[in-house]
């Protein structure tokens, strides 16, 4: 897990992206253009919440979220997701 400079604010969160499948299961080499995005992830930084409503996820946690949910952003080279909470499914 890395350590990032950056603190969300409210319910947001900031998500470092799982790696996307290299190969299918029986083997087949996927290219970059066909690559799926990834909707599994790593919570880097989290806020501290809304006012009477604390967050559920914790830095550290590995969590499912929306195919298109969140924005990108690059810090120090990095690729990382910043998304509110809402858009996060579950807590693997």
């Amino acid at each position: 897990m890395s350590k990032v400079n950056i603190t969300p604010l409210a319910d947001r969160v900031l998500v470092e992206a799982a790696a996307a499948e290299e190969k299918t299961a029986s083997g087949l080499i996927i290219p970059d253009t066909a690559k799926e995005k990834p909707q599994k992830g790593i919570v880097i930084a989290a806020g501290a919440g809304k006012k009477d409503e604390p967050l559920t996820v914790k830095v550290g946690d590995t969590v499912l979220y929306g195919k298109y949910a969140g924005t990108e952003i690059s810090v120090e080279g990095k690729d990382y997701l910043i998304m509110r909470e809402s858009d996060i499914f579950a807590i693997v």
